[in-house]
């Protein structure tokens, strides 16, 4: 059975791009297994995660109060320096202790800023919540559409993974592309274009946090 929640609809490759934020179903793997979103912890953890996002957009202002409810959603319910390391990809192993911090840090505070200013209005979308796949590796996708009031469905998927505090999201598809793999491209064009060096991307999004 399928839950709708309400959700906003910015640009199709911001879409839910909390995160790196917030795509087509991937095929499942063999043995994989499909539960119904009701009986699903994976499946609640993106309804909860929706209904936060529109309860900030709703109550709190545009401006520092609401980048910090953001940044609480990001902190709680996505794995932030497991998709930072994946994003940073081969950069990730080079780069030190101090700087994989500041990395980490700068992109979460870049993006509650990014979408505290991106979602400006709600305009009564919904996000329809299909099921979720499990595959051999413990890892869930939960399928989703995004239903627009003019235009296509969106189709979204999420990827959530168990960690020792709980599930935790890890990436968002949206039309089969992959938003962590999108920022891995573009952090890694900006550091070929700085001299293979990590930290004048790490000192932009400190920037871009700051601004």
């Amino acid at each position: 059975m399928e839950r709708t929640v309400q959700l906003l609809a910015p640009r199709r490759r911001h879409v839910l791009r909390l995160a790196f934020a917030l795509g087509a179903a991937a095929a499942a793997s063999a043995g994989a297994q499909a539960q119904a979103p009701s009986s699903d912890p994976a499946a609640k953890l993106i309804e909860t995660t929706a209904s936060q996002v529109i309860d900030i957009i709703k109550t709190t202002a545009a401006g520092p109060a609401r980048q910090s409810a953001f940044r609480q959603v990001l902190e709680t319910r996505f794995d932030l320096p497991y998709m930072a390391q994946v994003a940073l990809g081969t950069h990730w192993a080079r780069a030190t202790p101090d700087q994989r911090a500041r990395f980490v840090k700068a992109t979460e505070s870049a993006e509650a800023r990014a979408y505290s200013e991106r979602f400006g209005q709600y305009l009564g979308q919904t996000l329809t919540i299909a099921k979720t796949t499990k595959r051999p590796n413990g890892v869930f996708w939960v399928d989703s559409r995004l239903n627009q009031s003019n235009g296509q469905p969106i189709k979204l998927e999420w990827e959530v993974r168990q960690l020792p505090q709980g599930l935790r999201i890890t990436d968002v598809k949206v039309e089969g592309v992959s938003m962590v793999m999108t920022r891995r491209s573009d952090f890694n064009s900006y550091i070929q274009n700085n001299g293979g060096q990590v930290q004048p991307l790490i000192e932009e999004l400190e920037s871009r946090a700051a601004r």
